[in-house]
């Protein structure tokens, strides 16, 4: 999936909310596998999550925002 806001090969908090809020499984497991070898990254998830957890509907993010926190622990 091309996202919008990745007009290069970083992921910016844009494309990263792009990601987890359109993206399907082969995306995600992009931002995972891009994610797990970046510590910086993991916390620009969290930081993306952190803006869409007040939504209990958002599960999305809060599923990253799990993920994101027990990787950075």
């Amino acid at each position: 999936m091309l996202h919008r806001h990745l007009n290069h090969e970083r992921f910016t908090l844009a494309a990263i909310d792009d990601v987890i809020g359109r993206g399907k499984r082969h995306d995600w497991a992009e931002l995972r596998r891009a994610a797990l070898r970046d510590r910086p990254l993991l916390e620009k998830v969290l930081r993306v999550c952190q803006a869409h957890v007040a939504d209990p509907y958002a599960q999305r993010y809060h599923f990253w925002k799990q993920y994101a926190e027990r990787h950075l622990a």
